[in-house]
């Protein structure tokens, strides 16, 4: 393809000045592009500061984790499939019913977080709660062998 000479993109007219152009500054994360607008970026913490950020607020929390709507509903269908007529559940007894369901399963994974870190790991697997199960028993492991 030959070569030709550019024309100037804006025409030079004399005594009219131009308004200075506002200048633009390149975003952080992409070097080559650059915007007027910049939204500013969240803030990105290193690996692990946000889970233990988040161990922090769930252990100074009292309240429920489960949802408790979801959870009514998995203990109707449970017990209505248990029984040939369908119970009926007042608020402070499924209350009661999920206050406990979270207690086990708390003290469940911190059995099963020990299983995993006497394996040399950090991270939790299925062996790990079958194990803690297992050495639980029948009773605490609510097993049923």
């Amino acid at each position: 393809m030959a070569r030709t000479k550019q024309k100037p993109s804006t025409p030079v007219s004399k005594g009219k000045k131009k308004a200075p152009q506002q200048q633009r500054t390149p975003t952080r994360g992409s070097p080559g592009r650059r915007t007027i607008d910049a939204e500013p970026r969240k803030r990105r913490y290193r690996p692990g500061t946000r889970a233990l950020q988040e161990i922090r607020k769930y252990q100074k929390s009292t309240d429920l984790l489960i949802r408790r709507l979801p959870f009514s509903r998995l203990v109707r269908e449970t017990s209505n499939n248990l029984t040939p007529e369908p119970f009926r559940w007042t608020a402070e007894a499924l209350l009661a019913l999920q206050e406990a369901t979270e207690d086990f399963m708390v003290h469940l994974f911190e059995d099963c977080n020990l299983c995993a870190i006497h394996a040399r790991r950090i991270t939790i697997m299925p062996k790990d709660l079958q194990l803690a199960r297992r050495i639980r028993g029948p009773v605490y492991g609510v097993s049923s062998f």
